[in-house]
């Protein structure tokens, strides 16, 4: 290049605009950190630097041991809607999977035990999901069922919704919905399904399910990639403000 960037902040703005113009590969991958600082006769450190920063704002993502790839579009969330993952994807154009990890019957833990409001050490199915958007791992999932409503169930296909399941083999619909979220780092077991650093930044989402009849039914624990969701919430204003 002959405009050769001089500082981190015009290496970002000079692999951001390329990025914008379409100029890497058709498959999203940025060339290798050794071809990039040659490209732009800079040091690794400066380059990590920049590409530090244009993950942070969500331009790129990297992926253990195969480099840095251009980010898709970041998939709208609407928590008040409750459409399931896929029928949410396939609204915006987008084409999602879902892998199950493992499924096992296990005893919960306190805080578990307190939202599903059973007793502690009471067994519960567990369900670990990894779900993808457009070939990328973007959710890592655990599903924590109370078993009384769910018999058989851990037989059943769960790559499907778990929503459609419900409602079609148990006539189970989801009622009032909980949910608190908050950024966190990646545990391990969250960092290793979505390839990423341990410790990288995700957007924790604990959910807890009730059905038709006010029963809590189960509890979802969703570690996103931060890069992977925009969360688009409106509000409808009463009168009493």
């Amino acid at each position: 290049m002959n405009d050769v960037p001089t500082t981190v902040a015009t290496l970002c703005r000079t692999l951001a605009a390329r990025i914008a113009s379409g100029e890497f590969s058709a498959d999203g991958k940025l060339p290798s950190e050794r071809a990039l600082s040659e490209q732009f006769a800079t040091t690794r450190i400066t380059l990590q630097e920049a590409l530090g920063q244009l993950e942070a704002q969500g331009v790129i993502y990297r992926q253990m041991r195969r480099g840095w790839f251009i980010s898709p579009p970041r998939l709208v969330y609407n928590p008040l809607q409750r459409s399931h993952f896929h029928a949410m994807a396939q609204q915006q154009g987008r084409d999602a999977h879902t892998e199950v990890i493992d499924t096992a019957t296990l005893k919960l833990c306190d805080s578990l035990s307190r939202r599903l409001e059973l007793p502690p050490g009471t067994e519960a199915y567990r369900i670990r999901r990894l779900r993808y958007i457009d070939g990328r791992a973007v959710l890592y999932c655990e599903h924590y069922l109370n078993p009384t409503y769910f018999a058989g169930i851990l037989d059943a296909d769960l790559t499907q919704s778990l929503t459609a399941l419900y409602a079609e083999r148990y006539g189970i619909h989801y009622g009032r919905v909980r949910f608190d979220m908050l950024p966190t780092l990646l545990p391990q077991e969250a960092a290793t399904m979505l390839k990423v650093a341990y410790g990288s930044p995700s957007l924790f989402i604990t959910r807890v399910n009730r059905d038709q009849h006010d029963r809590v039914i189960d509890c979802d624990l969703e570690y996103w990639r931060y890069d992977a969701l925009h969360i688009d919430v409106e509000a409808v204003a009463n009168d009493e403000g």
